[in-house]
């Protein structure tokens, strides 16, 4: 995935209405941009941080600029646009870049289930489909390389879940990939002490059948972009 135009290095000063935050800029002015994350942004979102935002370059736009990534812990940097996990992935699978997705004939982005939508259906070669429902992983609480998932209790990503399960058990095949945007996870986890029937829910699903695994980001050196560089262990 790559961006369209250079990206603008910033300051946090604050993130408030969940869809916005105040940035300093390098020459000192302040701007108001779109925060395109409605999670908690635990420990992603504070004030100080460096950031780093994109320009739609369209002057008519309410908030013309977005909140692209942000450094943790002075070292780390965190794709936190929600919006980016499903477009690195959509490239990957359809480039063929990730392991064991590489056998299908189609792809479709955000097929329609009986409750909703899911992100991704392959059709396979063997007539099957394989399901696959994407979550981002940004929340790396201490600097030991362990990140988890939620960051919140997440009622809609626990119905992903069961939805995964029903699909499994009709004879498809169903994926729950972890996409990880952060530089400092190394290998993902459930966050059972933030949600703990998500975790329940999660190990459940899994001895029906349903698959796990967690894609690793890597950020262009010149910021440029973003792209799958392999697969991650799980600590489940």
């Amino acid at each position: 995935m790559k961006y369209e135009l250079p990206l603008i290095e910033g300051t946090l000063i604050k993130r408030y209405k969940r869809f916005l935050a105040d940035v300093r800029l390098q020459d000192g002015s302040e701007i108001t941009v779109h925060c395109p994350n409605t999670g908690s942004m635990k420990r992603c979102a504070e004030p100080g941080s460096k950031v780093w935002i994109s320009d739609s370059a369209n002057p008519k736009r309410k908030y013309r600029y977005t909140w692209e990534w942000v450094e943790v812990d002075s070292k780390y940097r965190v794709c936190v646009n929600t919006a980016r996990p499903n477009q690195i992935i959509g490239e990957a699978l359809e480039a063929r870049e990730i392991e064991s997705f590489d056998d299908y004939e189609s792809l479709q982005r955000e097929p329609k289930v009986e409750d909703g939508r899911l992100d991704f259906c392959q059709l396979l070669d063997d007539g099957r489909r394989c399901w696959i429902e994407v979550k981002s992983v940004t929340l790396l609480e201490e600097d030991n390389g362990l990140g988890c998932f939620p960051d919140a209790v997440t009622d809609r990503g626990r119905k992903h879940l069961l939805r995964l399960q029903a699909l499994k058990e009709e004879g498809d095949r169903a994926v729950l990939l972890f996409c990880v945007p952060h530089e400092g996870i190394r290998e993902v986890t459930v966050a059972e002490h933030i949600d703990p029937k998500y975790a329940q829910t999660l190990r459940e699903v899994m001895a029906s059948g349903v698959e796990v695994m967690a894609a690793k980001v890597t950020f262009a050196k010149d910021d440029s972009g973003l792209e799958v560089s392999g697969l991650l262990p799980l600590v489940l």
